[in-house]
C-alpha cells in the first residue's frame, strides 16, 4: 500500500495483553527515513489528549539498507529527536532481513549506534523469505513483526500455522517480542493470541488512518473486544439448540436465574452459525431435528470449538448414533427428556465447572509460557546491556592506554596519585627527575617525595622546589571535574635554577 510521501498514513499497532494501541506503524511509499521521522515528530502534536502520552508513544519507521548503511544516518536521527525533545525509546526502527545482509558489519555498527541511543529495533516482513536464526542472535532486536504474506493463511492452512509457530517459538526462546502484521480477521487473532503473540497490526482493529483519525482513534480510547484478548473476563455461555420453540423456553426459564448467557438456535445449521459468530462454554442439543441430526450437529461443534461441553437432551433415543457420538467424544452427557429440573441443573453446574477447569488450565499454561518468554525477554535485555557495557569498557580501555602513552612521552614530568595519596602513575619524564628516589610507585607520595609538597600547602596549588640542583615549579591538579576520575596530577616544570 503507498501513500503521499508528504502525507504519511498510520496503522495501529495493538497489545494483545489489553488491547489498546501501544504504538503506530508509519505507512509511506518514500525511502527517506528522515523526512518521515520528521513528519512523525510534528504529527505528535496531534494526538495529544489520548490515553497514551503523545510523547512516549512508540512509532515505528522503516529504514532502507542504503541509509542504515550510512555513517551519518545515526547522528541525524539522534539529532531529529533531540530537536523535537522526543526519547528515543518512543522510536522504532524496522529494518528488513535483506538489509543486513548486504553489509553485516555496516549493519552490526549501525544496530549497536541506535540501541545505545535507546531506540527500539524490529526485524519487519519476518518469514518471507528464509528466515535465519542467526539473524536473530546476532543482532539486538526487540521484535519481529510476521510477514502479512504468512498472517493470512494461519487460520485456514494447518501447514501455514505450523510455520508461524515456529517462527514465534524460535522468537521466544531468544526472549524477542513478536508483532504481526496483515490481521485481518478475529481468526487471525486468536491464533496469535494463544501462541502469545503481543502485538497485532491489521483491519481486525483499523485500517491506515491519517495523523487527525488516529488522534481521534487515541483519544476515544478504543480497545480490541475482549474475547481476543490473553485474559479474558469470562461469563458462562450456554447454547441450546432445538426445533421446538416450547423445549427451548422451559430451558430458557429454568436456567436463567443460574446467570447463564443463554443463546439458542432452532436447529442444527444455525447452531454451527452462531458457534462460529462467538465462544460458547456448552452446548444443548436436541436428537432429532431436520437437517442435522443432534448427534451430526455436535460432531461438527467438537471440530469446530473442541473446548465446548457438549450435551445431549433429547427424548428419542437412537441408540447407535447416540452410542456412537459418545465413544467419539462428541457427546459429553445424554439426558433424556422429560428432564428432572434440579437434576438437569447440577448436570450443567457439573459441565460448567469441568469447562472452567479446562479454561484454567489452558490459562495457568498461557502464563507459564508467557513467564518463561518474559524471563527470556528480560535474559537478553540483560544480555544486550551486558555487550554494550563490554564494548564501553573495552573503548575506555583504549583510551586509558592512549591517554597513558601520551603522559609516557611527554618531556613534562606528570606524577598520578590517588584518592588516598598514593602514587598511581610516574610518566618517564618524572621517572629520570627521580632515578635516586628508588621504588615510587604504590607508596604514599608525601612520606617518597616529600619536596613536591609545601609546607602547609593545599590542594589545589602550586609551588617551586628544588630537586637535583634544578629548580621546579610544582602544580598540582585535582581529578573528577569533568570525568569520575579520582585522585590528583602533579606537574614539573623546571624553572631558574637553584640558588
Amino acid at each position: 500500500m503507498e501513500f503521499d510521501d508528504h502525507a504519511p498514513q498510520y496503522q495501529p499497532l495493538v497489545d494483545l495483553r489489553n488491547g489498546a494501541v501501544a504504538g503506530l506503524a508509519t505507512l509511506s511509499s518514500s525511502a527517506n527515513s528522515l523526512a518521515l521521522l520528521r513528519r512523525t515528530c510534528a504529527d505528535r502534536a496531534l494526538w495529544q489528549g489520548g490515553a497514551v502520552d503523545a510523547d512516549d508513544l512508540q512509532v515505528a519507521i522503516q529504514v532502507a539498507p542504503a541509509q542504515l548503511h550510512d555513517p551519518r544516518f545515526g547522528p541525524a536521527v539522534a539529532a531529529v529527536l533531540e530537536e523535537h525533545a522526543i526519547q528515543p525509546a518512543a522510536l522504532t526502527l524496522e529494518l528488513s532481513e535483506a538489509a543486513l545482509t548486504h553489509d553485516p558489519s555496516a549493519s552490526d555498527t549501525a544496530l549497536d549506534f541506535f540501541k545505545q541511543l535507546g531506540a527500539c529495533l524490529t526485524l519487519d516482513q519476518f518469514g518471507a523469505g528464509p528466515a535465519c536464526l542467526h539473524h536473530l542472535q546476532r543482532y539486538p532486536f526487540d521484535y519481529i513483526k510476521l510477514d502479512a504474506a504468512r498472517v493470512r493463511e494461519v487460520a485456514d492452512d494447518e501447514a501455514a500455522a505450523a510455520l508461524c509457530q515456529a517462527l514465534m517459538a524460535m522468537a521466544h526462546h531468544l526472549g524477542i517480542r513478536i508483532a504481526a502484521d496483515g490481521v485481518h480477521t478475529e481468526a487471525q487473532c486468536a491464533f496469535l493470541r494463544t501462541n502469545l503473540c503481543d502485538l497485532v497490526q491489521g483491519e481486525v482493529y483499523a485500517a491506515p488512518l491519517s495523523p487527525d483519525e488516529i488522534g481521534a482513534l487515541l483519544r476515544d480510547d478504543r480497545r480490541l473486544p475482549p474475547h481476543l484478548l490473553r485474559v479474558q473476563a469470562k461469563r458462562r455461555c450456554l447454547l441450546l439448540v432445538d426445533d421446538e420453540a416450547n423445549i427451548l423456553s422451559a430451558l430458557k426459564r429454568l436456567l436463567r436465574p443460574d446467570g447463564y448467557d443463554i443463546i439458542t438456535a432452532n436447529c442444527g445449521e444455525q447452531g454451527m452459525e452462531l458457534l462460529m459468530q462467538q465462544p460458547v462454554d456448552v452446548i444443548i442439543s436436541d436428537q432429532r431435528m431436520p437437517g442435522l441430526s443432534g448427534a451430526d450437529f455436535l460432531r461438527h461443534a467438537r471440530n469446530l470449538r473442541p473446548d465446548t461441553i457438549r450435551i445431549m437432551l433429547s427424548g428419542y433415543t437412537e441408540l447407535q448414533s447416540v452410542t456412537d457420538a459418545v465413544n467419539e467424544g462428541a457427546i459429553y452427557k445424554f439426558l433424556t427428556k422429560p428432564w428432572n429440573d434440579e437434576q438437569l441443573r447440577a448436570h450443567l453446574a457439573d459441565a460448567f465447572r469441568l469447562k472452567e477447569i479446562a479454561d484454567d488450565n489452558i490459562r495457568l499454561n498461557m502464563e507459564v509460557r508467557n513467564a518463561n518468554r518474559e524471563l527470556a525477554s528480560a535474559n537478553r535485555r540483560m544480555e544486550q546491556l551486558l555487550h554494550q557495557m563490554q564494548r564501553q569498557i573495552a573503548r575506555d580501555e583504549i583510551s586509558l592506554s592512549i591517554a597513558r602513552e601520551i603522559l609516557q612521552q611527554l618531556p613534562l614530568p606528570v606524577i598520578g596519585m590517588d584518592d588516598e595519596g598514593m602514587i598511581a602513575f610516574i610518566n618517564g619524564a618524572a621517572g629520570s627527575v627521580f632515578r635516586r628516589s628508588g621504588a615510587l610507585l604504590g607508596n604514599e607520595a608525601c612520606a617518597v617525595l616529600p619536596e613536591l609538597f609545601a609546607p602547609g600547602a593545599t590542594l589545589p596549588g602550586g609551588h617551586h622546589t628544588d630537586i637535583e640542583g634544578r629548580r621546579y615549579a610544582v602544580r598540582t591538579y585535582p581529578m573528577g571535574m569533568h570525568s569520575a576520575s579520582r585522585g590528583s596530577l602533579i606537574t614539573l616544570s623546571p624553572s631558574e635554577a637553584a640558588s
